[in-house]
């Protein structure tokens, strides 16, 4: 399994905790979760890093400020970071308090979020 259950079943329990509709699609060996057909988060195993982390769409708003806690990555797949996105450490989610303060910024942004175009079947 490329990404941790546990993380994966307390997105889960949060987003219902929470109120939300949500689905889950397995991509590039993580997780992702979306609301509303938009991608709100996600889990993705590092392997420079060594770890989980939770990718976490929080707009460019919230980027900039995310970025100054040591915890907080810029996601980057391709060596180019993508703005508006973020990779957290373990170390930024250990508690259901710190997984909640993520996941609400995520719910934050995404009405201002974009949808990915649907691929024709």
């Amino acid at each position: 399994m490329a990404y941790d259950d546990y993380l994966a079943d307390r997105i889960r329990n949060q987003l219902k905790e929470k109120h939300q509709h949500f689905s889950e699609l397995k991509m590039m060996g993580g997780l992702c979760f979306k609301v509303d057909n938009k991608m709100l988060c996600g889990i993705h195993l590092d392997k420079k890093y060594g770890d989980n982390l939770l990718m976490a769409r929080i707009g460019e708003d919230a980027y900039t400020k995310e970025l100054e806690k040591k915890h907080c990555l810029p996601m980057d797949f391709t060596g180019r970071p993508m703005r508006g996105y973020v990779f957290v450490t373990p170390e930024g989610f250990d508690t259901e308090t710190d997984l909640s303060y993520y996941l609400d910024l995520c719910l934050a942004f995404n009405p201002l979020a974009k949808a990915s175009k649907s691929k024709k079947k």
